[in-house]
């Protein structure tokens, strides 16, 4: 990996041992704005990951989830990061394993590098979208790393990953439209994850994401080799106003000419 992938990724390993740490210890649950819950991990985390980042990358903007909830939304350039210290607060709080830290380095409106670690379930993975490698490797120091390719999708039809706690009547016609064979409901962006690792092949998305949710595991199944677009078919893009994404849907590599019957 380059210096600086190494680093996002340490960034995010050392953050998922403080989610841990909060976890374990006991935690209040308090509602944002937009009523979507907070913790006190999420917020330890995205300070950990804040102070790493002005390390590695001095002077690069980082959108990070807590701050911009907070309204700190900073001046953007051609590069910047984007920051999600916890996605999938609810798995975390229902104390399920199935949350993340997200990190990605953004260049022209596009992911080059991302790190999504899920701590509880002692996995790691990165991309290099330049480089066109990802990687997971364990949690634990010195774990090696093991090269990501997705597969191809299986005799018994594609298997899609969709969202746990953000279901929709579109994402519902759109599966049985891809006639798809299996259908895995798991949080958080493992489901990018499990794309690059070819356990899963498709992704629909058309509930709401912000870019800090999506941003880290689109690059990851983007260096293995799949594709994030949305329904116009143009891969996703970073720095919107808002910071909202539109529907889209994560492909695996194997999976980019098998959908049957359902749009871009």
């Amino acid at each position: 990996m380059t210096t600086m992938l190494e680093g996002l990724l340490a960034a995010a390993v050392a953050a998922g041992v403080e989610i841990q740490r909060i976890r374990a210890q006991g935690f209040e649950v308090r509602s944002k704005a937009d009523s979507s819950p907070v913790t006190l991990a999420d917020q330890a985390a995205e300070a950990l990951i804040l102070a790493r980042l002005a390390q590695l990358a001095p002077g690069v903007a980082v959108v990070a989830e807590e701050a911009a909830a907070a309204g700190e939304l900073p001046a953007i350039g051609a590069r910047f990061f984007l920051v999600d210290p916890l996605d999938g607060t609810r798995e975390f709080v229902a104390g399920r394993a199935e949350y993340t830290v997200n990190i990605a380095l953004i260049e022209h409106g596009a992911p080059v590098l991302g790190v999504v670690v899920a701590p509880a379930l002692g996995r790691a993975f990165a991309g290099d979208v330049v480089a066109q490698q990802a990687f997971e490797t364990a949690t634990a120091d010195g774990a090696p790393h093991r090269l990501l390719r997705a597969r191809r999708p299986p005799a018994g039809g594609l298997v899609a990953v969709a969202s746990r706690s953000h279901g929709t009547p579109e994402t519902e016609d759109w599966l049985r439209a891809a006639q798809v064979g299996e259908r895995v409901s798991i949080g958080s962006s493992l489901k990018f994850c499990l794309l690059a690792a070819g356990e899963a092949d498709v992704y629909p998305r058309f509930g709401p994401t912000m870019e800090w949710d999506t941003a880290a595991g689109h690059a990851v199944v983007v260096a293995a080799g799949g594709s994030v677009c949305g329904l116009d078919g143009e891969p996703l893009r970073y720095g919107k106003l808002g910071f909202r994404n539109p529907a889209f849907v994560a492909r695996g590599a194997a999976a980019q000419g098998e959908v049957r019957g359902a749009s871009h």
